[in-house]
C-alpha cells in the first residue's frame, strides 16, 4: 500500500535544515498533444541509448544510481520548482524534519536565478541568530560558487556534521555582498511560541509540524488560566504567521478550524483528478469564543501559512495585518518508492483555494491592513513641561499619586511606555516589534470600541 503524505509548505526535502521550494509557481505551458504509443516508446528508446551511451563513453565510470537518480529528479523538477525526488536520506531527514527536530542551519531556501534564495530564517537557529534574512541570496558556499549548480547540489554542500563551521557569502539589496560562518547544530523547532501582552494573547507560529495545533490548544488554556489568577479575562489574540514557511496541510486546517465555529476552511482541487476534489469545513467551536483577532504575514509567509491567513481572512474571522504573502497556492504530495527503500518523490497535484473560491499562487494573500514593519522611536520628549509644572497653577495635585496618609508622594509621576514591569513579567517584545504594536492596538480599539457601543437595558 502506498502512503502519500499532503504537505503546502515550501519545503521540498532536508538540507541539514529545510531546503524548501523556489517562491514562484512554473507558468503554465499550452497543453501539449497527447502522445501516442509509439511516441512514447520512441523517446523511451531514445532515453535508453543516451544511458548507454553515458555509461560506455563518458570519460568517468559513472555510478547507474547516480546516473538514474538524477534523471528521475531532472524529469519532476522540470515540472515545477515544487516536485522533486528524495533519495533514501533525504526521505529520512524530511520524516525527522515534520515531527520537529533536524539538525543544520535552520533556513528555508530555494533556487532563484541559479544562486540560493532564503525564504525565511528559523527562530532560534544559526541562521536566525547571525541575522539572516528573507531575501538574501547566498552566492557562495565555503568560496565555491553556487551558479552552476542545482539545488539539491547547493544543499548537499551545505550539509556537515552538527558542530561544524560553514562559511556562505550573502547578497542583500542595498548592500555590498558579505560572508556569514555559521556552525551548523541539531535543530529542533518549537513550532508553537506564546506569551501574554497584558491581557492579549500573542501566539508564534513558526512552521505547520505535527506539533502545532497541540501548542496552540495548549498557549490559549494557559492564557486563560494565567489572566483567571489575576481575575481578568482574555481580551483578544494576535496570531502571528511571520516567515511561517508552511508545512503540513492538516495542521494548517486544524489551526484554522481552532477560530471558526463554521464555513469551508479551504479545498483542494486537481485539474488530472476533478473527481478527487477536497473540501475541509471548520467543525463547531471557538477556542477564543469569537474575541477579536489579528493575524501577521509578510513575504515570508508561504503556503500552509496562506491556508489558515486566507481562511481567516475570507470568513470574516481575523484582520489580516502586514505586507503581501509568499505567494505558493500548490499542494505537494510525498509518495513513497518502494515503501521508502527507494526514497519517495515529491510532486505537485493539486492547487488549494481560498473559501471565497480564489487562488493564490503567485498572487499571495493582501493584507487587510497594509503595516511595514518599521523601527519605534519616542519623538516627545519625557521632560516636557505641563500645566502642573507652571508656578502657581491651580490644583496642582489633583489627580496625583497620595501616600496613606494622604499627602502627595514625592516624585509621583508614572514612569512612561510601560517602563514599570512586574519582576518576571515576559520581555516587552512589542516595544521593539511595530507591526506587532499595531496589531495589540487594533485589538485594544476593538475591544474598547465593542465595550462604549454595548446595548444597555432600558
Amino acid at each position: 500500500m502506498i502512503t502519500r503524505t499532503v504537505t503546502v509548505t515550501t519545503l521540498a526535502g532536508l538540507l541539514f535544515f529545510t531546503q524548501p521550494m523556489a517562491p514562484t509557481f512554473a507558468a503554465e505551458e499550452a497543453a501539449a498533444p497527447t502522445a501516442t504509443p509509439e511516441d512514447t516508446y520512441r523517446l523511451m528508446q531514445l532515453f535508453g541509448n543516451v544511458f548507454e551511451r553515458v555509461r560506455g563513453d563518458y570519460v568517468e565510470h559513472p555510478s547507474d544510481k547516480a546516473l538514474i537518480e538524477a534523471a528521475i529528479n531532472g524529469m519532476l523538477s522540470s515540472l515545477d520548482p515544487h516536485s522533486s525526488y528524495m533519495n533514501p536520506e533525504a526521505f529520512k531527514e524530511m520524516q525527522v524534519q515534520t515531527k520537529g527536530e533536524f539538525g543544520g542551519l535552520g533556513i528555508e531556501v530555494t533556487m532563484e536565478n541559479g544562486v540560493v534564495k532564503v525564504v525565511s530564517p528559523i527562530d532560534d537557529t544559526p541562521a536566525a541568530r547571525a541575522g539572516l534574512q528573507t531575501g538574501d541570496l547566498i552566492t557562495h558556499i565555503d568560496d565555491e560558487p553556487v551558479l552552476g549548480m542545482n539545488l539539491a547540489e547547493a544543499v548537499d554542500k551545505m550539509r556537515g556534521p552538527v558542530g561544524s563551521e560553514i562559511k556562505i557569502k550573502i547578497f542583500r539589496d542595498g548592500k555590498d555582498p558579505f560572508d556569514v560562518t555559521l556552525a551548523r547544530a541539531v535543530i529542533t523547532i518549537r513550532s508553537v511560541r506564546s506569551h501574554l501582552e497584558g491581557d492579549i494573547g500573542y501566539v508564534r507560529i513558526t512552521s505547520f509540524n505535527e506539533q502545532s495545533f497541540q501548542g496552540l490548544d495548549k498557549a490559549v488554556k494557559d492564557f486563560s488560566a494565567n489572566l483567571k489568577k489575576e481575575d481578568k479575562t482574555l481580551r483578544g489574540l494576535v496570531l502571528d504567521l511571520r516567515n511561517n514557511p508552511g508545512g503540513l496541510l492538516d495542521q494548517a486546517v486544524a489551526v484554522s478550524d481552532a477560530f471558526m465555529a463554521h464555513g469551508e476552511v479551504v479545498s483542494i482541487r486537481s485539474e488530472q483528478h476533478p473527481e478527487e476534489a477536497q473540501r475541509f469545513n471548520a467543525r463547531p467551536g471557538d477556542i477564543i469564543n469569537g474575541l477579536p483577532m489579528v493575524v501577521l504575514i509578510n513575504g515570508g509567509s508561504a503556503s500552509a501559512s496562506e491556508i489558515v491567513a486566507g481562511a481567516l481572512q475570507d470568513q470574516g474571522r481575523a484582520i489580516i495585518m502586514g505586507t503581501k504573502s509568499f505567494g505558493k497556492g500548490s499542494v505537494q504530495t510525498i509518495i513513497p518508492l518502494s515503501g521508502g527503500e527507494d526514497g519517495a518523490m515529491r510532486m505537485t497535484t493539486s492547487r488549494y483555494y481560498t473559501p471565497s473560491g480564489r487562488s493564490i499562487q503567485a498572487v499571495g494573500v493582501s493584507p487587510d491592513i497594509e503595516v511595514q514593519q518599521a523601527k519605534l522611536e519616542v519623538v516627545e520628549p519625557t521632560s516636557q513641561r505641563r500645566e502642573r509644572d507652571l508656578r502657581g497653577a491651580l490644583d496642582k495635585d489633583n489627580g496625583a499619586p497620595k501616600e496613606k496618609n494622604g499627602a502627595p508622594k514625592e516624585n509621583g509621576t508614572p514612569k512612561e511606555n510601560g517602563a514599570l514591569k512586574d519582576a518576571g513579567a515576559e520581555p516587552d517584545v512589542a516595544a521593539t516589534d511595530y507591526q506587532l504594536t499595531r496589531a495589540l492596538d487594533m485589538i485594544r480599539g476593538i475591544t474598547l470600541f465593542s465595550g462604549m457601543t454595548k446595548p444597555t437595558g432600558g
